[in-house]
């Protein structure tokens, strides 16, 4: 019976609700739905006794795996920024020529408005509460990305969804390997950063339906 309801709830928060959302957008900033889920999720790990807590930052395997995060990142930004220069040319800065301004206060707000909380939804939450159902940590490291890209069908762009769901699997692999949600924290803001800076951000926006 609990592994019934844990499908049921499984299907329904990761599946159900973006598909709902996509088909009936609310007319309000995306972040204030993230934060209130966030929440919930947080509750119920705290809740847990059988979580261990100190993923939930665990700064000490963060600093041992930021070496190989910073390696990773140095190696894929120039990739995506030839990619932008070569497919969407007029885009490349185009946040960071037209609005300084906004794109600082993205660079500052968004890691901990938005990443920090979907790091915790996809991965500390979804590993732990859905172990049971979805096997083990290669399996919750697959299933973890195909969520986290499959919730990005709420921008309506299959960019946006290829690019998350690429992001969402080197964010579980280091969240899996490191159990610091500040590790994945980290690089999740490092390329969502990097994204809004060389022009992409138009894929991962879609202002509030009025």
């Amino acid at each position: 019976m609990k592994r019934t309801y844990l499908w049921g709830e499984f299907v329904l928060l990761f599946w159900g609700l973006p598909v709902f959302l996509a088909l009936y957008p609310l007319p309000i900033p995306k972040v204030l739905l993230l934060l209130p889920v966030a929440g919930l999720c947080l509750v119920s790990l705290l809740r847990d006794r059988s979580f261990d807590r100190t993923q939930l930052w665990n700064a000490a395997a963060a600093r041992e795996g930021l070496p190989r995060v910073l390696l990773l990142f140095a190696l894929t930004a120039p990739i995506l920024a030839a990619g932008v220069l070569l497919f969407l040319p007029s885009a490349f800065l185009g946040l960071a020529r037209r609005a300084p301004f906004l794109w600082g206060a993205i660079m500052l707000l968004y890691p901990l408005l938005s990443v920090y909380p979907q790091e915790l939804i996809y991965r500390a939450f979804l590993f732990q509460r859905y172990r049971p159902l979805l096997g083990g940590d290669a399996a919750l490291t697959g299933w973890s990305a195909a969520a986290f890209g499959f919730v990005h069908i709420l921008y309506g762009s299959f960019v946006s969804v290829l690019l998350s769901l690429a992001g969402g699997y080197l964010f579980a692999t280091s969240y899996r390997r490191s159990r610091s949600l500040l590790l994945a924290a980290v690089q999740h803001a490092l390329y969502g950063d990097l994204i809004f800076t060389l022009g992409l951000g138009q894929f991962f926006y879609r202002p509030p339906t009025p």
